[in-house]
């Protein structure tokens, strides 16, 4: 195949991911050099403040210093930085594109919902077409920190809507009293989460015929979380989660899990990712609450999201650029 070498900087409200490939355009087949993820939590506060944290700016900036040697050492043709609800929410998003720009000599893309949505469609079901087990159309959804992406395709995107629906942000709306989680939440708080929930899911239905879904994809890390304990894995497999396959009696079980333990109970959990320990039992929520309105008995997890998105588009748009000259 012939091959273009891109980077893709995923940044999100809860984390930043870094992949470095030798990607094909014209398939969107790729050979992975580098994937990396660093929780930041940039959306610290963001909900209630409507600016980013000066903590949270410099956590975030590290991580792209660490990212840009690696980026520097393979040699990357091209970078693209796409940043996603916590910098759209931001009053002082200027300070974090400054910062950015600086380190890694790229501006982030501040994309819309409808954006982030596309590069999800593409990274998750672009190795999926041919496959004959997999019924069409399916409905993507991506659970991030602050929002939640939704989209209905088959080949292509056919209607989409991003909602202000996420793991960090119902946490911090719902779980957080005196700057510190509720541990474990009260059932009062867990049905403010399912309230809001259900009605960005309203809001969802009314531009994504979601109910029309036959086969669900979820991504991101609360869905990754969820595949894994259901799993059983000691540690984290991403190769025995990709499109694992994760009925609705198992993630309802999590969810009601996750949502009654201690913070010391889940941070035990051997595949549980330090930095998701106080916001999966949300994240679990938004998956189960999902998979109740569409009437999903299994939903296909996928390790391959946006970020594999953005770098298949990266790829596509250099040999368009090629092309042109």
């Amino acid at each position: 195949m012939s091959t273009t070498r891109v980077a893709g900087i995923d940044c999100g409200t809860n984390s930043i991911r870094l992949l470095v490939a030798d990607c094909d355009p014209a398939t969107g087949e790729f050979v992975e050099l580098d994937r990396r993820m660093t929780i930041v939590r940039l959306g610290q506060g963001v909900d209630k403040t409507g600016r980013l944290a000066p903590e949270a700016l410099e956590r975030t900036f590290a991580a792209c210093r660490e990212y840009a040697a690696v980026v520097k050492e393979l040699g990357a043709e091209r970078i693209r930085f796409v940043a996603t609800s916590a910098s759209r929410d931001a009053e002082n998003r200027d300070d974090f594109v400054r910062g950015v720009l600086d380190i890694l000599g790229v501006e982030p893309e501040v994309i819309t919902g409808d954006q982030e949505a596309e590069f999800s469609f593409t990274g998750a079901t672009k190795e999926l077409t041919g496959r004959t087990d997999m019924e069409r159309p399916f409905l993507v959804v991506d659970i991030g920190g602050g929002s939640t992406e939704f989209v209905v395709g088959s080949e292509h995107v056919r209607a989409a809507r991003s909602v202000d629906v996420g793991c960090v942000r119902m946490t911090e709306r719902h779980l957080v009293v005196d700057g510190t989680v509720t541990d474990p939440p009260t059932e009062e708080q867990i049905a403010a989460i399912r309230s809001d929930i259900e009605a960005a899911l309203d809001l969802a239905a009314e531009t994504v015929p979601l109910t029309e879904a036959r086969t669900l994809v979820g991504l991101a890390g609360s869905v990754t979380t969820v595949a894994a304990i259901a799993l059983g894995l000691t540690e984290y497999d991403s190769a025995a989660i990709h499109h694992s396959r994760i009925p609705y009696a198992k993630v309802r079980e999590i969810s009601e899990r996750m949502l009654t333990a201690t913070h010391a109970e889940r941070a035990a959990i051997p595949v549980m990712h330090p930095g998701r320990v106080d916001v999966i039992g949300a994240g679990a929520l938004v998956l189960l609450a999902i998979m109740e309105r569409i009437g999903a008995e299994e939903v296909v997890v996928s390790e391959h999201d946006i970020l594999d998105g953005i770098a298949i588009k990266t790829a596509e748009d250099v040999e368009a650029d090629k092309q042109r000259n």
